[in-house]
């Protein structure tokens, strides 16, 4: 299980962490706090220094109801800090968090390394092309409907079959535009609700297809912080509780704003599953 990254080998046996890097005014935990480049290289050298594998940069938010933005504007948010991170820590990998093919052609061009797409190329017919045109790994979300209306009444007959059956198409379809990679997200919170995004969960093995890594992102969402009546910035603990769950069923990537709490958790379930027999 691994995946190859600018030319290197990644193992995903032993899961890995992805630091939620937002650049935008408005996401739902921490809009706002690393729009200055001085500000995103901080919140980056802390993350990698935590045991972040991957930096996941975005422009432009997609919480619930979000107005969309243009595509200069979330060029003109990403390509400066993606520059600047590549060049002052070359040995991380960046990840370009976008549904448009021209933000990931330019994104990989100012030194992201993966493209992290919540719409699975839904959005943007020209963006699994795109990608593999530029050689490299994919992550392909589920999303039902888009940022705007995905969280209005969202329906299905079985989640975790319409999830798996999405999964069977995009990857597909991903091989033949060229993708060698691609890394699947079961997309938590996006045109689910909490019922929905639990039973996703604890059910997330049955998604696991032969050699395609795991992504899961719970980080600070709705569905833990509603459940315990709370709100985003009080979601750490549940984030935490749910992380271990993920890893648990298989997860081999988890994407957070904490990345020393997950690193922690992987650390503590790996060894649990490496703890018997002990051998005296």
């Amino acid at each position: 299980m691994n995946i190859t990254c600018n030319g290197k080998l990644i193992d995903l046996r032993t899961p890995k962490i992805m630091g939620i890097l937002n650049l935008t005014p408005n996401s739902f935990f921490d809009g706002g706090q690393h729009n200055s480049i001085d500000a995103a290289l901080a919140q980056t050298e802390k993350m990698i220094t935590e045991g972040a594998t991957f930096i996941d940069v975005g422009g432009a938010s997609s919480k619930p109801g979000v107005e969309e933005i243009p595509t200069d504007e979330e060029l003109k948010r990403v390509l400066p800090v993606i520059e600047k991170i590549s060049q002052t820590f070359p040995d991380i990998f960046i990840s370009i968090d976008t549904y448009r093919s021209e933000v990931a052609h330019q994104a990989v061009a100012a030194g992201a390394k993966l493209v992290n797409d919540i719409s699975a190329g839904n959005m943007d017919t020209a963006m699994l092309k795109t990608v593999g045109k530029l050689g490299v790994p994919y992550i392909a979300m589920h999303m039902q409907g888009t940022p705007q209306t995905m969280q209005n009444n969202p329906s299905y007959e079985d989640i975790l079959v319409a999830v798996r059956s999405f999964f069977s198409e995009k990857i597909k379809a991903a091989h033949a535009a060229g993708i060698n990679d691609v890394i699947i997200d079961p997309g938590f919170g996006f045109g689910k609700t909490i019922a929905h995004n639990f039973a996703l969960l604890k059910n997330i093995h049955s998604l696991k297809i032969d050699g395609v890594p795991l992504l899961v992102g719970v980080s600070r969402k709705s569905m833990i912080y509603k459940t315990l009546g709370t709100d985003a910035s009080h979601a750490l603990n549940g984030t935490t509780a749910l992380n271990a769950v993920a890893l648990q069923q298989g997860a081999h990537i988890l994407r957070v704003h904490d990345v020393k709490e997950a690193q922690e958790t992987v650390q503590l379930i790996t060894t649990l599953d490496a703890s018997y027999p002990i051998n005296p």
